[in-house]
């Protein structure tokens, strides 16, 4: 039984598990609140594994860099529109929030909130000192994102300026990486049974209305991604890599269609090099370093649900939001988004960070976390092909592509 239980690919128990949830919910009523632990069980899991996640991808994600001069004519143009990219992205998700506005609506009077973070009333110059930390060790503690990321950032630089003497502590930073994927890959077994009481708890507590809002934030989240795919990427191709984007996209269909059943970066991250270099005439150099890095900070998909799902539960629990939590959502789910890990439901850990940093209730991962499965699908789609699209766009600008050959691979 336990062995069938696992080759049933993990999406799809996911999808069950959500149907089943919410038949449940509909037909249990508000008593299947009596279940909801699991779910708190699933959550706290998913917490647990932010900073050790975020520390070790981080670092061992410049440390891959493997020099400080890969940072120039290849790197730097690689990493400014990796940035460039996912404040797009992140704004665009605060906009479709504000416009759309998809958790107005739900009735969150029958929820016992736990303690909600405190809203962010800094000055600008209060964040700026606020992101070098007094205490490594007190900011791991206390789960702050942004002088957790600086901090991560310059003990992966230190790696790098220590050449050979930093390779045995790159080494073990990369391994904590890969330990620590894996053991989020271990609670993400826990997807389904979490996913099943969060969706019974929610249409048996809340009803309809939180059903119906929760459905638009999917539709919402496919939308701002495909406005990412077709707009931003394509207008990359087109007017700074100066090629057909019809070109490009047919050159990735392969690396679209395993990370949209993947959901991960990572495990698409070899489909994506074959399609990158076999397809779009990349040289081997610069489609290895732009796309094994960007599988692991270029998370534009994963941005734009970030800022997109922090509105939402700003709606729903009546948070009031300044222009000033504009501007640091915009921040922390672009760094959120680089801390996260090209696998499934790493964005769903990043949550936490973005909330607390605007006093969001930590309660909407519990709201959000029963349909995480099916935009995390699409959030992927679109992070790879971003990964393709600033590959491609580098390679243009340093001359290190076949153009004839990517035009003409759709022929062969």
């Amino acid at each position: 039984m336990l062995a069938f239980w696992f080759k049933i690919p993990l999406w799809q128990r996911v999808i069950a598990a959500l149907v089943l949830g919410v038949i449940t919910g509909l037909v249990w009523g508000p008593e299947s609140e009596t279940i909801k632990w699991i779910g708190d069980f699933f959550i706290k899991a998913i917490k647990m594994l932010v900073v050790p996640l975020i520390f070790f991808s981080l670092v061992a994600g410049v440390a891959a860099l493997g020099d400080l001069k890969k940072l120039g004519s290849v790197g730097g143009r690689a990493m400014i529109l990796f940035v460039i990219t996912g404040q797009i992205a992140a704004w665009l998700g605060l906009a479709l929030g504000t416009f759309f506005q998809p958790g107005n609506g739900v009735d969150t009077s029958a929820i016992e909130k736990g303690e909600t973070p405190v809203p962010n009333e800094t000055t600008a110059i209060d964040m700026i000192l606020s992101i070098v930390p007094d205490s490594p060790v007190q900011v791991m503690a206390d789960v702050r994102v942004l002088p957790l990321i600086v901090f991560a950032l310059l003990i992966g630089i230190g790696i790098l300026m220590a050449k050979e003497d930093g390779k045995p502590l790159a080494k073990i930073f990369d391994s904590g990486a890969i330990v620590m994927q894996k053991v989020t890959m271990i609670v993400m077994e826990l997807t389904p049974f979490g996913v099943f009481a969060l969706m019974a708890w929610v249409a048996g507590t809340l009803g309809i209305d939180a059903l119906l809002s929760l459905a638009q934030l999917v539709g919402l989240n496919y939308l701002g991604c495909l406005l990412i795919i077709g707009i931003v990427y394509s207008g990359m191709i087109k007017f700074v890599a100066k090629l057909p984007p019809i070109d490009f996209f047919r050159g990735i269909v392969d690396a679209i269609a395993v990370s949209y059943s993947t959901a991960s970066s990572n495990a698409t991250l070899p489909v994506t090099l074959r399609c990158v270099e076999r397809n779009l005439g990349v040289r081997n150099s610069v489609a290895s370093f732009v796309v094994s890095l960007g599988a692991t900070i270029n998370m534009n998909g994963t941005a734009m649900y970030l800022g997109l799902a922090t509105l939402f539960g700003a709606q729903i629990f009546g948070v009031d939001l300044t222009w000033g939590d504009y501007f640091l959502i915009s921040i922390t789910s672009t760094l959120g988004a680089v801390g996260a890990a090209g696998i499934p439901g790493a964005g769903l850990i990043m949550m936490a960070l973005v909330f607390g940093s605007v006093g969001v209730p930590l309660e909407t991962i519990a709201f959000v976390a029963g349909v995480d499965r099916i935009m995390d699908m699409m959030r992927t789609t679109t992070n790879v092909s971003g990964d393709a699209a600033v590959a491609v766009t580098v390679a243009s600008m340093t001359g290190e592509i076949d153009r004839e050959e990517m035009i003409s691979a759709d022929d062969v």
